[in-house]
C-alpha cells in the first residue's frame, strides 16, 4: 500500500429552507446555489456519498474542480485552492441566497492506494465502502475514491494527528511520484488538461463529472452543445516520449493535429490531445521541434 498527504483544504456548506419553492421544486437554498455552478447534479446526491465536480466559466472551460461531499444537512467541499478565498467567491455568487459558508480547520488529508489498501480499511476500520461512498468514524472521514488515479483508493482526512502512526509499515510517495502515476494513469488535472481552451468533454471524466439531466449552471449551453452533437473532435491521449518534447508543444501532421498537455519527470510519458480523426494506437507522430511521439492509448 502506498500513501500521500495532500494539501488541502474544506469547506462547509449549509443554508436555509426558502419559504416558496424554487421552479425545480427545492427548498434548501445551498443545493439549489450548487446546483446551479457545479456540473454534477447536487439535487440528487445522496448522504454519505460524494461527486467529483468542476465550475466552468461560460465558455464551457474548466475554471475549478471539487470533491463534493453530502451529510445530513449539509455539504463538504473538497478542494486545492484557499478555503478563503474560494468563500469569498462564493459569497459573490450566491447573490440573495440564504447559504453559508464556513472553512473546516484542523483537518489533514491523506490519500491510500494500491495493493492491500481496501484489505487495510476493512481490517482497521471494520468498513466496506462502495465507490463514491464515504463513511464518518467520530472524528475521521473515509472515501473510497476511484478517480484520483483512476484504480480504487481511499480518502482519509481527520483531525486526529495519531492518524498518521497507522501508515509507518506502508510506503509514502511523493508529489512527483502521484504526478507521474496522474499521468500514467491518464487522469486530467486542472491547469493542465482542465483548463481555459479545453472542453472537458474532450477528456475521460463525462461519465463521473457530469450530468446531462439537470438545471442550467454556467458554461451548460457549450457542454449541451458539444455531448448531443457526439464525439468531440479532439480526445486525451497517452503518448510514449521518443525525443526532444516540451509541454504545449504541438503535435504535427503536416498543419497541428494536437499538443501535449502534460509530462511526467522522467521525460519518457505524455498526455495531451490529438484530432480523433488523427488518433492511431502504435502510431508514430512528429512534434513542431522535431520531437517525436508514439500514441500509447486514447485515454
Amino acid at each position: 500500500m502506498y500513501w500521500i498527504e495532500f494539501k488541502k483544504e474544506k469547506v462547509k456548506v449549509f443554508g436555509k429552507k426558502s419559504k416558496i419553492p424554487f421552479k425545480t421544486g427545492l427548498q434548501d437554498e445551498h443545493i439549489v446555489f450548487l446546483d446551479s455552478i457545479l456540473t454534477n447534479d447536487i439535487k440528487k446526491l445522496e448522504q454519505n456519498k460524494f461527486y467529483y465536480a468542476l465550475k466552468l466559466n461560460k465558455n464551457g472551460y474548466a475554471e475549478k474542480d471539487f470533491f463534493v461531499f453530502k451529510e445530513e444537512d449539509f455539504f463538504i467541499i473538497d478542494t486545492d485552492l484557499s478555503a478563503d478565498i474560494l468563500i469569498e467567491e462564493f459569497q459573490k455568487l450566491k447573490l440573495s441566497l440564504k447559504v453559508y459558508f464556513e472553512k473546516l480547520q484542523g483537518y489533514r488529508h491523506f490519500y491510500l492506494f494500491g495493493e492491500d489498501a481496501e484489505e487495510f480499511i476493512k481490517n482497521r476500520f471494520d468498513i466496506t465502502l462502495n465507490n463514491f461512498e464515504f463513511k464518518k468514524l467520530e472524528d475521521i472521514y473515509i472515501a473510497k475514491n476511484p478517480v484520483r488515479l483512476n484504480q480504487i483508493g481511499f480518502d482519509i482526512f481527520t483531525k486526529n494527528e495519531d492518524f498518521i502512526n497507522l501508515l509507518k509499515d506502508f510506503k509514502e510517495i511523493s508529489e512527483k511520484d502521484f504526478e507521474d502515476l496522474r499521468i500514467k494513469n491518464c487522469v486530467p488535472k486542472i491547469g493542465k488538461e482542465l483548463k481555459e481552451g479545453i472542453i472537458p468533454l474532450e477528456t475521460n471524466i463525462v461519465d463521473y463529472a457530469f450530468s446531462f439531466n439537470k438545471g442550467c449552471y454556467v458554461g451548460q449551453e457549450v457542454i449541451a452543445r458539444v455531448y448531443f452533437r457526439g464525439k468531440s473532435p479532439r480526445t486525451l491521449s497517452k503518448f510514449e516520449i521518443l525525443n526532444n518534447l516540451k509541454e504545449e508543444e504541438k503535435i504535427i501532421e503536416e498543419k497541428p493535429i494536437g499538443f501535449i498537455s502534460s509530462i511526467n519527470s522522467e521525460n519518457n510519458y505524455a498526455l495531451g490531445f490529438i484530432l480523433r480523426a488523427k488518433a492511431e494506437e502504435g502510431k508514430i507522430y512528429k512534434t513542431e521541434n522535431n520531437g517525436e511521439i508514439k500514441l500509447l492509448k486514447i485515454c
